[in-house]
Formats: C-alpha cells, structure tokens, sequence
C-alpha cells in the first residue's frame, strides 16, 4: 500500500503502469501481488455498485486488466493521489442511478465533486448560479467585500470568475470550465491545510483581451478613466 501511494503521489506513472500488470514486471512479485489486491478491492466494490460491468467493460480479464491500466493512469494525470479522494468518489458512485459501469473521468469527476462538498464548497452547478447571482445583485452594495458571501472560499472564487468573464467575455460553457478548475484549486488548498483569507479590499487586475484591438481599446478606456498619462 505505501508504494502505491507514494508512486500516485509522485505520479509515476511507469511504476504504477508496473502495478497494473503493463510493462516490465520486477522479479521478486511478493509487494506487486500485495499491490494490485489493493487495485483489485476497489474494482470489486464498483463492480457491487455497477453489475452491468461484468457482462460490457469487464466482460473477461483481459479487459479487466487494460481497464486499470488506464484508470491508474487517468488518476495520476488528474491528481487523485490519496485514499480521502476514492472515499469521496465512492460516495458519488453509490449515489449513481445508472447500472453501467462509470468512465475513468466521470469517477474522478465524482472524486474532485466530493473532495469539494468534504471541504465545505459548492458543486459546480451552485458556483455558476453564484456567479450569476452575484452579477445581478452586486450593484446593491458599495463594494464585493460587502457582499452576503457564504464562506471566504466563495468570495475569491465568485469575484475571481466575475473579472475573467467580464474580460474574456466568456461563453456559458467557458465559464462552467473555469468554475470546475476554480472548485480543483480551491479544494486542494483547504485540504492542504491553507487558511482562506475573508474578503477584502482589492487592487483590480486586469484581464486584457487576446486581440490586439480589443487589448489597445480596453487600455485607452482605463488609461481616460484614471487620468493616466501615456
């Protein structure tokens, strides 16, 4: 179990395609073996949780075997490195009504989705209406930080993806994107142990635009409404 977890955590991904049966196998396979019954276990439960599987995505143990291939790998690309993270994805899992079989993303999706309801954030459907309410109802306060926010996390968060969909004008799809990686991020920082700062005052950033016209626009704007100098 330690080198399994210290080969996720160090995303190694050869040594894990290792643990998995892929690639060159060391000689002595005592801790392998030890390894992949731990792989084993988690596939086991899902398989409780998705009966469907046995006869479609694990239909022989071939199949099996290139299945957890990919999902160690896919874990190690995504960042699901500790037993805190599976834990959550499995309660998502059992509160699946689907019979079949999840995809490796759709799991670290509810891996990422619980870690963020455990550390007290939205989901990213309640972050996108946070955002929309807030462009609706900012104006009735003086300032963001007199805002009626839930947390200090939604605070950075909301008024972090106001600024970029005001400056990168950002489609709807753009901005749920950026919502699931703000939830990635902040996620991370509480379960790393970080103190969320409370809302304060700030010097505004600037997100200028991608093309050079808009880009000159925005600055001549700014540069009017401060009375700056060229």
């Amino acid at each position: 179990m330690r080198n399994l977890v210290a080969a996720i955590n160090n995303r190694d991904s050869s040594a894990l395609a290792r643990m998995a049966g892929d690639g060159p196998q060391p000689v002595d396979r005592g801790v392998n073996e030890n390894i992949e019954r731990l792989v084993d276990i988690l596939f086991a439960n899902l398989k409780v949780l998705f009966p469907a599987s046995v006869s479609t995505v694990l239909r022989d143990p071939e199949n099996e075997a290139s299945t957890k291939r990919q999902w160690i790998v896919a874990f190690v690309e995504n960042g699901i490195t500790n037993k805190h993270q599976l834990s959550e994805g499995m309660k998502q899992a059992r509160a699946s009504e689907s019979a079949f079989w999840p995809a490796p993303g759709q799991f670290i999706a509810w891996c990422k989705q619980g870690a963020s309801l455990a550390a007290g954030l939205p989901d990213e459907e309640t972050l996108y209406g946070m955002v929309m309410k807030y462009c609706r109802d900012r104006g009735l306060y003086s300032g963001p930080e007199e805002y009626p926010w839930e947390s200090n996390a939604a605070y950075w968060m909301v008024t972090g993806l106001y600024s970029q969909m005001r400056s990168f004008n950002l489609t709807e799809s753009e901005l749920r994107a950026r919502c699931r990686r703000e939830l990635t991020a902040m996620s991370r920082r509480i379960e790393a142990g970080e103190e969320i700062q409370p809302p304060r005052r700030q010097i505004p950033q600037l997100h200028i635009p991608l093309t050079n016209e808009k880009g000159l626009d925005r600055i001549a704007e700014l540069r009017r409404k401060h009375g700056l100098k060229r």
